[in-house]
């Protein structure tokens, strides 16, 4: 029996892992992928060439992170049928499909024109390739759809049947499925955090530069662009957090106490605890910083709403509740930092300073991975809070897991730690020796004359970044 425990364990260990860099690479790819399409439509519309620089030096990163993406979210996979392969027979038939959906129409949307995005500029037209360009960011999206579908469906399932053999079998309609009651809000949720993942990261890259050349136009251009998303979607996602706490609330009440550090019940309204030390050997926090009834306002909108704590649950459906406590604090406080320096940024246009304030640069480049570890906190409360259910409230995870060896497990964990850190942290550090080099300092508008030795015409030539008079790459204005 002990040796079954620990074969869960590292089993859920390893998926932990693998997930953990899987995910990276999504959150930072899929808006990525919109910033992208939004420089090429600047680009064609307005015809300056620092969007065309700007387009050409984070589509070399975008292909690095969308190919480690493709790779570790296929390893991942492969654990539904080794580790879990009681939770795949279980729940295939409601899951599969919507795994099946994905590939169908994201992987194959963003496996088409990706080739035709990154080596398609001087064989396509300049609206073919953009058209490319908004193929890949809209697969990305679609990517995200059913994943967050699938996901969702785990934490709130509606619209299937339990067969006589243990199965879970859709019911009458996959809508219901597809739309299950939490899937509207962490799709909003996730999406913002993809946005403000992307938005933290170009801006740190910009600030890296700026803080070097402040009069580089891409620097100016990447940091002041990466600004703007942090000021609106900051606010946005802080208000979509709050939709997505109410209705975790009403179906996942457990994970809410949890979050709150509320292992008691308040019966005239309960306060919000800042920062504390989970006991749970004692049920209560210690050294706890709270306000008082402000966690009912926030989650009831009344002052002096009462509120179910985790008395009312019984021990063993509770989650881990400090990995969940801490979790959603590091969640929360980056949001209200990313906010922060939202504001602080249109303080800064507003006074015409927003290339000249060092210590704002320095600022945006701490935070740039701060939107990666925001969606890994984030992905921590969101499954970790499920605890200990697979299929909340109705499959649990020592029910779901195959029946292997813990050393066989703890191989495959070991193997995975190796080859990971080594292959992905190879392809980080080239990441970050891209970022490193500065975007180029120079432009020229682009002709729609066609250059007669090439047969192409210059504004393709930016973007690929060939060599020609008065493209971006050479700095020669002509």
């Amino acid at each position: 029996m002990i040796e079954q425990e620990w074969a869960i364990i590292l089993a859920r260990i390893q998926f932990a892992f693998t997930v953990s860099f899987h995910f990276l690479f999504p959150a930072f790819s899929i808006g990525l992928a919109s910033f992208l399409a939004v420089l090429e439509g600047l680009w064609l519309k307005t015809g300056k060439g620092v969007y065309a620089n700007l387009y050409r030096y984070w589509l070399k990163i975008f292909a690095i992170v969308f190919a480690m993406g493709v790779v570790s979210g296929i390893v991942m996979s492969y654990q539904f049928g080794t580790n879990w392969s009681v939770f795949s027979d279980k729940a295939g038939p409601v899951i599969g499909p919507l795994m099946a959906y994905e590939v169908l129409t994201a992987f194959f949307l963003e496996a088409g024109f990706l080739g035709v995005m990154l080596f398609g500029i001087n064989k396509v037209g300049r609206k073919l390739h953009f058209v490319a360009t908004l193929a890949v960011a809209v697969g990305t999206f679609i990517s995200a759809f059913w994943i967050l579908s699938v996901n969702s469906w785990m934490q709130t399932p509606v619209g299937f049947e339990i067969a006589a053999n243990g199965q879970f079998m859709p019911g009458d309609s996959w809508w219901t499925i597809v739309f299950n009651p939490s899937f509207p809000y962490r799709l909003v949720h996730t999406l913002l955090a993809t946005y403000l993942t992307t938005a933290f990261i170009v801006g740190a890259v910009g600030a890296w530069h700026l803080l070097k050349d402040k009069a580089n136009p891409g620097a100016r251009k990447m940091f002041s662009m990466a600004m703007w998303m942090a000021a609106i979607v900051a606010p946005l996602q802080i208000v979509a957090g709050d939709f997505h706490g109410i209705n975790t609330l009403e179906h996942q009440p457990a994970k809410v106490m949890a979050m709150e550090g509320h292992y008691q019940s308040y019966p005239d309204g309960a306060p919000l605890i800042l920062f504390g030390i989970p006991n749970s050997e004692d049920r209560r926090i210690d050294y706890a910083i709270e306000i008082p009834n402000a966690s009912s306002l926030i989650l009831k909108h009344d002052w002096n709403a009462p509120l179910a704590g985790l008395d009312t649950i019984p021990d063993e459906n509770e989650p881990p509740v400090a990995i969940v406590f801490w979790a959603f604090r590091i969640m929360v406080g980056i949001g209200f930092l990313m906010l922060g320096i939202g504001i602080w940024s249109l303080v800064a246009r507003w006074r015409g300073k927003l290339f000249e304030w060092q210590l704002l640069h320095r600022f945006a480049l701490v935070m740039g991975p701060s939107g990666l570890v925001a969606v890994l906190a984030g992905w921590v409360v969101t499954e970790v809070g499920r605890q200990p259910f697979t299929i909340y409230g109705l499959l649990r995870t020592a029910d779901s897991a195959s029946p292997l060896d813990a050393p066989a497990v703890a191989a495959s964990l070991l193997a995975f730690v190796v080859v990971y850190f080594a292959v992905f942290g190879m392809g980080v550090w080239y990441i970050l020796r891209l970022m490193k080099k500065p975007p180029e300092a120079h432009e020229a508008p682009p002709s729609d004359a066609p250059i007669r030795s090439a047969g192409i015409t210059p504004a393709a030539q930016i973007l690929s970044g060939d060599g020609v008079p008065g493209d971006a790459r050479s700095g020669e204005v002509v």
